[in-house]
């Protein structure tokens, strides 16, 4: 790891030039690290793939204090504790109307599309950033089998809630944008939402489950939620010992 300053009120901690979970996994550490010895002047922390930014008040700790207590706590002992892990249960309509592009990646997988859907649901996606919109998930965790390329020609408009896959890597459109990721489905939940008390849905280094549902099943979680009574189901799991 290495700190460079990034302006006069902010310094970059950069890991390995790569997107994978265990990189990953030290950006969310240290992001852990920082937050639990409350810093003063530290006002506010963006964990990136690989890399963390960490706002500050030049007027509260100087540049180079800070960067020493950073490369400090990075090259610290691990933690004793066991952290939980916590996973949003988000409902996926596959295919239908929201999945425009699954019937193409069944030809270049070779798989069938109940196949497709079972791979995709089966697995717990870490929430690797946030970025490019409000609440637009990257998710690491992706099979293998499922990955394909972006558009050639991206997409002028693609509707909120859609989930698509992008090489590696698979994500939840949270507004109406262009966009070159494949969809396959799409959720009823709004990732961003301007009048709830938290906007965004989810936090870098929590975990996502799709829940395969039907099309009847998406109109109604929208009833509901343009109510207000429905809340997105989360579940907490004992985690791994992580560098703390």
């Amino acid at each position: 790891m290495r700190c460079v300053p990034a302006g006069d009120c902010a310094i970059l901690a950069e890991f390995p030039q790569e997107i994978s979970t265990q990189t990953n996994d030290r950006v969310h550490g240290l992001a852990r690290k920082i937050s639990g010895r409350q810093i003063p002047g530290v006002t506010e922390l963006v964990p990136a793939f690989c890399s963390l930014m960490i706002y500050y008040q030049p007027q509260v700790v100087s540049y180079g204090e800070l960067k020493k207590r950073i490369e400090e706590l990075e090259e610290g002992e691990g933690e004793t504790a066991q952290r939980k892990k916590r996973i949003l249960k988000i409902p996926c309509c596959y295919g239908a109307r929201f999945g425009c592009d699954l019937a193409d990646m069944e030809q270049y997988m070779n798989l069938t599309r109940d196949e497709i859907i079972s791979i995709h649901s089966s697995v717990d996606y870490k929430i690797y950033m946030l970025g490019f919109l409000p609440g637009f998930v990257y998710l690491g965790g992706l099979d293998k089998r499922l990955e394909i390329p972006r558009l050639k020609i991206p997409r002028i408009k693609i509707q909120p809630g859609a989930v698509g896959i992008g090489g590696n890597q698979t994500g939840v459109y949270p507004l109406a944008s262009p966009g070159g990721w494949r969809l396959l489905g799409g959720t009823p939940v709004d990732f961003y939402n301007p009048d709830r008390e938290e906007p965004i849905l989810c936090r870098a280094g929590e975990y996502i489950r799709f829940i395969p549902i039907t099309i009847d099943d998406y109109y109604d979680i929208r009833r509901m939620i343009q109510k207000g009574s429905y809340v997105v189901e989360a579940e907490e799991q004992e985690g791994e010992r992580l560098c703390q």
